[in-house]
């Protein structure tokens, strides 16, 4: 990949020396794990922003099926969730005796 744009920062002294120093010791510049540190960032970003598309999607489609009378009352839910709780923890205990 060609190197051609120019890239200038002002940052804290100290944090300079310590990634000049970190990079000697790896005997690597600087400016490839600047590099590495940006390439992260980016993925990292555009890993949440496709999460966040993904989780957006999800609640609309439930939005829709709610209002489409396929949804369950809270209180159903609890309680069916109530019941499954209690039937693995009889099971839970049967295993152990």
């Amino acid at each position: 990949m060609s190197k051609e744009a120019v890239f200038t920062m002002k940052l804290e002294p100290e944090l300079r020396d310590q990634l000049m120093s970190e990079a000697a010791l790896e005997d690597r510049p600087a400016s490839q794990i600047v590099r590495e540190l940006m390439r992260d960032y980016i993925s990292q970003r555009k890993h949440a922003r496709e999460y966040d598309e993904f989780l957006r999607h999800k609640v609309e489609r439930a939005r829709v099926s709610m209002r489409a009378g396929k949804g369950m009352p809270q209180e159903q839910l609890e309680a069916e969730a109530a019941v499954r709780r209690a039937e693995l923890l009889r099971r839970a205990d049967e295993a152990d005796s």
